[in-house]
């Protein structure tokens, strides 16, 4: 990928806004503050994130995204923490315990596929500034192939899909199956992202089984 054709940056802010709906689902006890308030902040960050692409301003874009995600993440990890808590006190209905935990494992992948976006080979304006993808933090299969066919033409770069994709393996396998991880900050990264899902995964299992 380069410049002429860069990276759509939609998918990213329509999983954003996902993020913040999927949130304001949430019971209030379980949220970090009104259920509402993720989807507004996002909602309010997206717009300055549209503008500053749009004039070229690539690091107050990457900035506001850091900032964002940063929101997300901390409100979704808040968030877990509640509900693991919440499980010994039986005060929740178990339908919203289930309910809550499907939630916030989906905003789980969806909060680690943006992160893995943003900064993987220095984020979406880096790697459209260069032609083809070898020096990032995930190996991919098609990376193999773009060194088998070195035409610069065919030459193959991730776009937020590709990182969706890790994600959801990350939460699913709780590994990145097709992909290796080179980094040792997305080693760190899937780690906590396969925690959480475990967590939640584990919350759902035994709840199911009290329900039986």
């Amino acid at each position: 990928m380069d410049l002429e054709s860069p990276e759509p940056r939609w998918p990213s802010l329509l999983a954003l806004l996902a993020v913040g709906g999927l949130y304001a689902a949430l019971p209030e006890n379980l949220s970090a503050g009104p259920r509402w308030m993720v989807l507004v902040i996002v909602s309010i960050l997206t717009i300055p994130v549209v503008v500053a692409h749009r004039r070229g301003h690539h690091a107050l874009t990457q900035a506001i995204g850091y900032t964002v995600e940063s929101v997300v993440t901390i409100a979704m990890i808040w968030s877990v923490t509640l509900l693991v808590m919440a499980v010994p006190t039986h005060k929740e209905q178990p339908v919203k315990l289930l309910q809550s935990a499907i939630v916030l494992w989906l905003t789980n992948v969806l909060v680690f596929a943006l992160w893995y976006w943003r900064l993987d080979a220095g984020g979406p304006h880096a790697r459209d500034m260069t032609p083809g993808h070898s020096d990032g933090a995930f190996l991919f299969p098609q990376m193999a192939m773009a060194v088998a066919d070195p035409n610069p033409h065919t030459s193959w770069s991730p776009q937020f899909v590709d990182y969706l994709f890790l994600a959801f393996n990350t939460s699913t396998a709780l590994s990145p199956t097709d992909t290796a991880v080179l980094s040792r900050w997305a080693k760190l990264l899937m780690m906590i992202q396969s925690a959480i899902s475990l967590t939640v995964v584990a919350i759902l299992a035994a709840r199911a089984v009290n329900i039986l």
